[in-house]
């Protein structure tokens, strides 16, 4: 049996490629396999245009939440935008202040700390802040799930803009306003917006409605930061969004991007979604992980040079000190989970669990047990959780269930978190337990691999990377092409990396002779035959001043 579930995807119907003639019949296919049936969604989509860009007032409450905005730039009233703690809230909220600021207003960020206070807003929070002369909050990237508290908020006399993206519950917390496109009712035509896409069509409303829509271009590199960190679907509007982001990232990068990448020793040609999510976000996740988030916040603010490297160092050492924690961490889980028997959602729980790194330790026992993942930090009375899940268990809809146990939650299908009293953590697990077993009876848990066409070797001879490029950015749900080849020669193999947990190849079909690597699958290595069908990516490999294309293993088997 394969490691993972082969989807060759079905080859588009002829009368397709006839009216994708302009194309290859590969880069047809791929479009296909996208959904763009139409010319004028393949031009939309190959573009990625201005054209993409819906209405900011089709959003719930847009135009509540912008008439209050401009009655406190009028009267110089002290806002503040408080976000979260993780990428997407921390470029969410450095874009709000950093635009409302040069509207003229009074503007200042509340990032809360993850260990101390978590996810969303806090009523203690609210009180300093209404103490501190704060007459209107904007939430960034939460806030949705916040009923008690922005009903404190209310009671005290602040007034709460919500915008968010997380799934709605039942009941919408009493703010004055809340910009959500997930909202029911909503007319707003895409609903995959980041925290920081919403925040960037707050901004957008504001200078609409000013008529300065020229100060949009300059927070693009922000939206796309977070939207890429977030792993927002690359379609619709983020495309947009990410495209303009990544050409102002590459053509004037901010003081603290720049930094970043020379303390990451990159020194790429053009910056990608790839070096966002691989190099630059884990950065500015570090900070909030392994101690405050405001770090981060600063490295993007910050108009000094030697301020920008400075703090760039420290989050270099924090991002390797995050490392480390999640490799212990994991080993631990995953300990635990082996001892305890693989059921169908994996829970695991400690006190040295820390919450800074558990949503990672969630992720990685999710991608190697294919199962529904919970690690929670113990705490004597109150405990904390990350979650990730699957495709087939939606892990939101599961804690919505269980909405009587726990303090809050809050999240998306596969992602989410929560707090609750430790005593009620023995039904929260045989409940979801329950959920999971009931709902995955029967399921194939092996992750699938979504292939985009099968081709030989020697058809990806020539301009094939270069035209296929044209579907960038990728992420999720616009992935790089993937290929499945049969009947591949092994010309040699060996295991590679820390750990031997790599493997280098070197492969042939007719007269095409490729390098290839496998990451991860080090430990396969007595599993390669002769002859392998192999699925794979293309990339360059850039090494020692050189680029070349060699093929990205994603899963393989002997040939049949």
């Amino acid at each position: 049996m394969n490691r993972n579930r082969w989807n060759l995807r079905p080859k588009a119907p002829p009368e397709y490629f006839a009216s994708a003639s302009s194309f290859p019949p590969l880069v047809a296919q791929l479009l296909y396999n996208r959904g763009l049936t139409d010319a004028t969604r393949v031009r939309s989509f190959l573009s990625g245009d201005a054209s993409l860009l819906a209405d900011p007032f089709l959003l719930p409450d847009m135009s509540r939440a912008v008439d209050r905005i401009h009655q406190a730039l009028r009267s110089g009233e002290h806002v503040v935008i408080y976000g979260d703690f993780d990428a997407d809230g921390i470029t969410a909220t450095a874009l709000l202040v950093q635009g409302l600021t040069a509207l003229g207003g009074k503007i200042s960020p509340y990032i809360p700390h993850r260990v101390t206070e978590g996810h969303g807003l806090r009523q203690e929070a609210l009180r300093n802040l209404k103490q501190e002369g704060a007459s209107l909050v904007i939430t960034v990237d939460c806030g949705t799930t916040n009923l008690a508290e922005i009903e404190a908020a209310r009671q005290m006399g602040l007034e709460v803009i919500v915008t968010d993206h997380h799934t709605p519950v039942t009941e919408m917390p009493p703010a004055l306003a809340i910009v959500n496109p997930k909202r029911n009712g909503s007319a707003y035509p895409f609903i995959e917006l980041s925290g920081v896409g919403v925040a960037l069509k707050l901004f957008q409303a504001v200078l609409d409605s000013l008529g300065k829509n020229d100060h949009l271009h300059g927070m693009m590199d922000l939206a796309a930061l977070g939207t890429v960190a977030d792993m927002s679907p690359m379609v619709g509007e983020n495309r947009f969004l990410v495209k303009e982001g990544l050409k102002v990232i590459n053509e004037s990068p901010r003081l603290g991007i720049k930094a970043i990448m020379t303390q990451a020793r990159i020194t790429a040609p053009a910056i990608d979604t790839e070096h966002i999510s691989w190099v630059i976000a884990p950065y500015l996740n570090a900070s909030g992980r392994m101690e405050h988030a405001m770090s981060s916040y600063k490295l993007l603010m910050t108009g000094s040079a030697p301020e920008a490297c400075q703090l760039a160092a420290r989050l270099e050492q924090k991002n390797d000190e995050r490392k480390k924690l999640t490799s212990a961490t994991f080993a631990r889980a995953r300990e635990q989970v082996l001892v305890r028997g693989i059921s169908p959602l994996l829970l695991v729980s400690g006190k040295d669990y820390s919450i800074g790194v558990a949503g990672l330790v969630a992720s990685k026992l999710t991608d190697e047990f294919y199962r529904p993942a919970v690690v929670i930090e113990l705490g004597e009375k109150v405990s904390s959780g990350s979650c990730r899940s699957i495709p087939e268990f939606n892990i939101v809809a599961a804690l919505g269930k269980c909405a009587d146990l726990l303090t809050q939650f809050g999240g998306h299908s596969q992602a989410a978190g929560f707090t609750l009293p430790t005593v009620n953590l023995p039904r929260l697990q045989h409940m979801l337990g329950q959920m999971a077993e009931t709902h995955l009876a029967g399921a194939d848990l092996r992750a699938t691999i979504d292939i985009d066409a099968g081709v030989a070797l020697p058809e990806l001879a020539g301009d094939t990377f270069q035209l296929t490029q044209q579907l960038a950015p990728f992420g999720r749900g616009n992935p790089p092409p993937t290929y499945l080849s049969h009947s591949i020669e092994v010309l040699a193999c060996r295991t590679m990396g820390l750990d031997n947990g790599h493997l280098r190849l070197k492969v042939k079909q007719s007269d095409s002779i490729w390098d290839a690597v496998a990451f991860g699958l080090g430990h396969c290595c007595q599993e390669v035959a002769p002859f392998m069908d192999i699925v794979y990516n293309l990339e360059v490999d850039r090494w020692g001043g050189r680029e070349t294309l060699r093929l990205n293993i994603l899963d393989f088997a002997p040939a049949k």
